[in-house]
Protein backbone atom coordinates (compact mmCIF):
# COMPACT_ATOMS: atom_id res chain seq x y z
CA UNK A 1 0.00 0.00 0.00
CA UNK A 2 1.66 3.58 -0.92
CA UNK A 3 -0.12 5.31 1.67
CA UNK A 4 1.42 3.37 4.40
CA UNK A 5 4.25 3.28 3.12
CA UNK A 6 7.84 3.86 5.10
CA UNK A 7 9.91 7.22 4.05
CA UNK A 8 12.64 6.30 1.52
CA UNK A 9 15.30 7.17 3.48
CA UNK A 10 17.58 4.25 4.03
CA UNK A 11 20.98 4.95 5.21
CA UNK A 12 23.91 3.20 6.15
CA UNK A 13 24.57 2.82 10.10
CA UNK A 14 27.69 5.35 10.30
CA UNK A 15 25.05 8.15 9.04
CA UNK A 16 22.15 7.14 11.49
CA UNK A 17 25.15 7.30 14.21
CA UNK A 18 25.34 10.50 13.50
CA UNK A 19 22.41 11.44 13.49
CA UNK A 20 21.40 10.42 16.57
CA UNK A 21 24.76 12.42 17.96
CA UNK A 22 23.38 15.39 16.81
CA UNK A 23 19.46 15.06 17.96
CA UNK A 24 21.41 14.56 21.36
CA UNK A 25 24.05 17.57 21.24
CA UNK A 26 20.64 19.70 20.79
CA UNK A 27 18.57 17.36 23.55
CA UNK A 28 21.31 18.78 26.23
CA UNK A 29 21.92 21.92 24.90
CA UNK A 30 17.77 22.36 24.82
CA UNK A 31 18.11 21.23 29.01
CA UNK A 32 21.35 23.11 29.38
CA UNK A 33 18.88 26.30 28.41
CA UNK A 34 15.89 25.68 29.94
CA UNK A 35 18.19 24.63 33.37
CA UNK A 36 19.78 28.11 33.04
CA UNK A 37 16.69 29.89 32.58
CA UNK A 38 15.11 27.93 35.45
CA UNK A 39 17.93 28.79 37.87
CA UNK A 40 16.91 32.72 37.21
CA UNK A 41 13.19 32.49 38.80
CA UNK A 42 14.46 29.49 41.07
CA UNK A 43 13.54 31.11 44.48
CA UNK A 44 10.20 31.85 43.23
CA UNK A 45 9.93 28.27 42.26
CA UNK A 46 11.05 26.76 45.49
CA UNK A 47 8.33 29.13 46.96
CA UNK A 48 5.40 27.95 45.28
CA UNK A 49 6.17 24.12 45.86
CA UNK A 50 6.66 24.94 49.45
CA UNK A 51 3.85 26.74 49.48
CA UNK A 52 1.07 24.17 51.05
CA UNK A 53 3.72 23.47 53.69
CA UNK A 54 3.67 27.50 54.09
CA UNK A 55 -0.48 27.53 54.34
CA UNK A 56 -0.60 24.79 56.49
CA UNK A 57 1.83 26.13 59.04
CA UNK A 58 0.05 29.68 59.00
CA UNK A 59 -3.45 27.63 59.34
CA UNK A 60 -1.65 26.14 62.29
CA UNK A 61 -0.64 29.61 63.98
CA UNK A 62 3.37 28.56 63.26
CA UNK A 63 6.18 30.48 61.42
CA UNK A 64 5.38 29.46 57.91
CA UNK A 65 9.57 29.31 57.33
CA UNK A 66 11.98 26.40 56.25
CA UNK A 67 15.59 25.96 57.57
CA UNK A 68 18.28 24.53 55.91
CA UNK A 69 20.99 23.08 58.08
CA UNK A 70 24.38 23.21 55.37
CA UNK A 71 25.83 26.24 53.84
CA UNK A 72 25.28 24.72 50.72
CA UNK A 73 22.12 22.91 51.01
CA UNK A 74 19.91 25.64 49.79
CA UNK A 75 22.05 25.96 46.87
CA UNK A 76 21.41 22.69 45.65
CA UNK A 77 18.12 22.48 45.89
CA UNK A 78 18.04 25.53 43.48
CA UNK A 79 20.14 23.62 41.31
CA UNK A 80 17.79 20.26 41.41
CA UNK A 81 14.61 22.42 41.37
CA UNK A 82 16.73 24.14 38.00
CA UNK A 83 17.33 20.77 36.78
CA UNK A 84 13.76 19.58 36.97
CA UNK A 85 11.98 22.33 35.74
CA UNK A 86 15.12 22.45 32.93
CA UNK A 87 14.17 19.11 31.59
CA UNK A 88 10.69 20.25 31.99
CA UNK A 89 11.09 23.46 29.90
CA UNK A 90 13.11 21.84 27.01
CA UNK A 91 11.01 18.41 27.01
CA UNK A 92 8.78 19.39 23.88
CA UNK A 93 12.34 20.04 21.80
CA UNK A 94 14.21 16.32 23.06
CA UNK A 95 10.47 14.90 22.10
CA UNK A 96 10.25 16.36 19.32
CA UNK A 97 14.46 15.58 18.59
CA UNK A 98 13.29 11.86 19.58
CA UNK A 99 10.23 12.00 17.07
CA UNK A 100 12.41 13.65 14.15
CA UNK A 101 15.17 10.56 14.95
CA UNK A 102 12.75 7.39 14.77
CA UNK A 103 10.04 8.75 12.60
CA UNK A 104 11.35 7.88 9.31
CA UNK A 105 11.26 4.26 10.33
CA UNK A 106 7.75 4.65 10.94
CA UNK A 107 4.71 3.76 8.70
CA UNK A 108 2.11 6.55 8.08
CA UNK A 109 -0.57 5.39 9.65
CA UNK A 110 1.77 4.45 13.10
CA UNK A 111 2.73 7.62 12.63
CA UNK A 112 -0.89 8.87 13.17
CA UNK A 113 -1.08 6.65 16.21
CA UNK A 114 1.95 7.62 17.70
CA UNK A 115 1.25 11.67 17.78
CA UNK A 116 -1.71 11.98 20.27
CA UNK A 117 -0.24 9.76 22.61
CA UNK A 118 2.97 12.00 22.72
CA UNK A 119 1.15 15.02 23.40
CA UNK A 120 -1.27 13.54 25.87
CA UNK A 121 1.55 11.96 28.34
CA UNK A 122 3.22 15.76 28.95
CA UNK A 123 -0.31 16.97 29.38
CA UNK A 124 -1.49 14.23 31.57
CA UNK A 125 1.35 14.34 33.81
CA UNK A 126 0.93 17.83 34.41
CA UNK A 127 -2.71 17.30 35.08
CA UNK A 128 -1.07 14.46 37.72
CA UNK A 129 1.21 16.95 39.27
CA UNK A 130 -1.52 19.60 39.76
CA UNK A 131 -3.25 17.32 41.76
CA UNK A 132 -0.82 15.84 43.87
CA UNK A 133 0.63 20.38 44.23
CA UNK A 134 -3.16 21.43 45.16
CA UNK A 135 -4.61 18.59 46.75
CA UNK A 136 -2.75 16.02 48.36
CA UNK A 137 0.66 17.50 49.22
CA UNK A 138 -1.80 20.03 51.45
CA UNK A 139 -3.46 16.94 52.81
CA UNK A 140 -0.58 14.98 53.38
CA UNK A 141 1.38 17.60 55.45
CA UNK A 142 -1.68 18.95 57.55
CA UNK A 143 -1.14 15.24 58.81
CA UNK A 144 2.39 14.73 58.67
CA UNK A 145 2.97 18.39 60.83
CA UNK A 146 -0.37 17.61 63.32
CA UNK A 147 0.57 14.10 63.99
CA UNK A 148 3.23 15.70 66.30
CA UNK A 149 0.80 17.01 68.49
CA UNK A 150 -2.01 14.09 67.73
CA UNK A 151 0.59 11.52 69.94
CA UNK A 152 1.11 14.14 73.02
CA UNK A 153 -2.61 14.57 72.84
CA UNK A 154 -3.41 11.19 72.71
CA UNK A 155 -0.98 10.11 75.72
CA UNK A 156 -2.68 13.28 78.15
CA UNK A 157 -6.42 12.16 77.66
CA UNK A 158 -4.84 8.28 78.56
CA UNK A 159 -3.46 9.51 81.53
CA UNK A 160 -6.79 10.53 82.00
CA UNK A 161 -6.57 14.37 82.14
CA UNK A 162 -9.92 14.65 80.27
CA UNK A 163 -8.39 16.74 77.96
CA UNK A 164 -6.63 17.51 74.42
CA UNK A 165 -4.90 20.60 75.46
CA UNK A 166 -1.72 20.76 76.97
CA UNK A 167 -0.19 23.60 79.33
CA UNK A 168 2.24 26.10 77.98
CA UNK A 169 4.19 25.84 81.40
CA UNK A 170 4.61 21.66 81.30
CA UNK A 171 7.73 20.12 82.30
CA UNK A 172 7.48 17.83 79.27
CA UNK A 173 9.69 18.10 76.46
CA UNK A 174 7.84 20.06 73.34
CA UNK A 175 8.36 19.26 69.63
CA UNK A 176 7.85 21.95 67.18
CA UNK A 177 8.46 21.66 63.74
CA UNK A 178 11.28 23.09 61.96
CA UNK A 179 11.11 21.99 58.64
CA UNK A 180 14.66 21.37 56.52
CA UNK A 181 14.48 22.75 52.69
CA UNK A 182 15.69 19.44 51.50
CA UNK A 183 13.65 17.07 53.06
CA UNK A 184 10.58 19.19 52.32
CA UNK A 185 11.14 19.64 49.16
CA UNK A 186 11.88 16.04 48.69
CA UNK A 187 8.46 14.74 49.86
CA UNK A 188 6.40 17.54 47.67
CA UNK A 189 8.51 16.23 44.22
CA UNK A 190 8.19 12.67 45.45
CA UNK A 191 3.95 13.37 45.66
CA UNK A 192 4.37 15.53 41.97
CA UNK A 193 6.17 12.48 40.71
CA UNK A 194 3.99 9.85 41.94
CA UNK A 195 1.03 10.93 40.82
CA UNK A 196 2.49 12.28 37.31
CA UNK A 197 3.48 8.57 36.73
CA UNK A 198 -0.27 7.68 38.00
CA UNK A 199 -2.07 9.44 35.17
CA UNK A 200 -0.01 8.03 32.38
CA UNK A 201 -1.91 4.59 32.68
CA UNK A 202 -4.50 5.64 30.41
CA UNK A 203 -1.72 5.96 27.85
CA UNK A 204 0.55 3.15 28.83
CA UNK A 205 -2.44 0.66 28.90
CA UNK A 206 -3.83 2.52 25.26
CA UNK A 207 -0.27 1.99 23.71
CA UNK A 208 -0.49 -1.78 25.37
CA UNK A 209 -3.94 -2.44 23.85
CA UNK A 210 -2.62 -1.31 20.17
CA UNK A 211 0.29 -3.44 20.60
CA UNK A 212 -1.86 -6.37 20.82
CA UNK A 213 -0.37 -6.87 24.28
CA UNK A 214 -3.64 -6.42 26.59
CA UNK A 215 -7.31 -6.63 25.22
CA UNK A 216 -10.61 -4.91 27.03
CA UNK A 217 -11.86 -8.21 27.98
CA UNK A 218 -8.93 -9.08 29.78
CA UNK A 219 -8.53 -5.49 31.93
CA UNK A 220 -11.97 -6.36 32.79
CA UNK A 221 -11.56 -10.14 33.81
CA UNK A 222 -8.39 -8.92 35.89
CA UNK A 223 -10.39 -5.62 37.65
CA UNK A 224 -10.34 -7.17 40.91
CA UNK A 225 -7.00 -7.67 41.12
CA UNK A 226 -6.53 -4.34 39.56
CA UNK A 227 -8.99 -2.49 42.68
CA UNK A 228 -6.02 -4.99 45.13
CA UNK A 229 -2.92 -3.23 43.26
CA UNK A 230 -4.68 0.21 43.28
CA UNK A 231 -5.61 0.26 46.86
CA UNK A 232 -1.96 -1.36 48.12
CA UNK A 233 -0.35 1.46 45.84
CA UNK A 234 -2.35 4.29 47.80
CA UNK A 235 -1.62 3.21 50.68
CA UNK A 236 2.62 2.76 49.75
CA UNK A 237 2.66 6.62 48.04
CA UNK A 238 0.24 8.66 50.45
CA UNK A 239 0.55 9.10 54.39
CA UNK A 240 -1.45 6.75 56.32
CA UNK A 241 -4.97 8.80 55.94
CA UNK A 242 -7.91 7.27 54.97
CA UNK A 243 -8.80 10.50 52.99
CA UNK A 244 -5.98 10.91 50.60
CA UNK A 245 -5.72 6.89 49.98
CA UNK A 246 -9.73 7.18 49.05
CA UNK A 247 -8.98 10.23 46.92
CA UNK A 248 -5.89 8.39 45.11
CA UNK A 249 -8.30 5.45 44.69
CA UNK A 250 -10.41 6.38 43.40
CA UNK A 251 -8.82 8.96 40.73
CA UNK A 252 -6.40 6.05 39.70
CA UNK A 253 -9.48 3.33 39.57
CA UNK A 254 -11.25 5.77 37.22
CA UNK A 255 -8.30 6.42 35.04
CA UNK A 256 -7.95 2.10 34.84
CA UNK A 257 -12.09 2.78 33.81
CA UNK A 258 -11.24 5.01 31.20
CA UNK A 259 -8.52 3.09 29.66
CA UNK A 260 -10.23 -0.21 29.20
CA UNK A 261 -12.97 2.21 27.34
CA UNK A 262 -9.73 3.85 25.39
CA UNK A 263 -8.45 0.06 24.66
CA UNK A 264 -12.31 -0.82 23.71
CA UNK A 265 -11.81 1.87 21.09
CA UNK A 266 -8.68 0.87 19.62
CA UNK A 267 -9.86 -3.00 19.10
CA UNK A 268 -13.33 -1.76 17.45
CA UNK A 269 -11.38 0.75 15.42
CA UNK A 270 -9.14 -2.60 14.28
CA UNK A 271 -11.84 -4.35 13.85
CA UNK A 272 -13.38 -1.81 11.24
CA UNK A 273 -10.00 -1.85 9.21
CA UNK A 274 -9.24 -5.56 8.84
CA UNK A 275 -13.54 -5.92 8.19
CA UNK A 276 -13.11 -3.29 5.36
CA UNK A 277 -9.69 -5.25 3.81
CA UNK A 278 -11.44 -8.88 4.16
CA UNK A 279 -9.12 -9.75 7.18
CA UNK A 280 -11.18 -10.18 10.20
CA UNK A 281 -12.23 -13.56 11.34
CA UNK A 282 -15.24 -13.93 13.77
CA UNK A 283 -14.32 -15.94 17.10
CA UNK A 284 -17.90 -18.06 15.64
CA UNK A 285 -16.05 -18.57 12.63
CA UNK A 286 -12.89 -19.97 13.64
CA UNK A 287 -14.60 -22.58 16.18
CA UNK A 288 -16.64 -23.91 13.34
CA UNK A 289 -13.73 -24.31 11.21
CA UNK A 290 -12.07 -26.14 13.89
CA UNK A 291 -15.15 -28.34 14.30
CA UNK A 292 -15.28 -29.12 10.62
CA UNK A 293 -11.46 -29.91 10.50
CA UNK A 294 -11.82 -32.30 13.69
CA UNK A 295 -15.19 -34.19 12.13
CA UNK A 296 -13.09 -34.86 8.87
CA UNK A 297 -9.93 -36.27 10.65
Amino acid sequence: MKDDEIEDSSAPLIEHLAELRTRLIWSVVAFAVGMVLCFTVAEPLLNFISQPIADVLRARGEDPRLIFTAPQEKFFVLIRISMIGGLALSFPVIAYQMWRFIAPGLYRSEKNAFLPFIIASPALFLVGAAFAHFIVTPLAMNFFIGFSDAIPALASLVAGEGNFEQSADSAELQTVFLGSVRESLDLSLKFIIAFGLCFQLPVLLTLMGKAGLVSARGLKDVRKYAIVGILTLAALVTPPDVITQVILFVVVYGLYEISIQLVARVERKREAELRAQGLWVDDDDEDDEATEAETKA
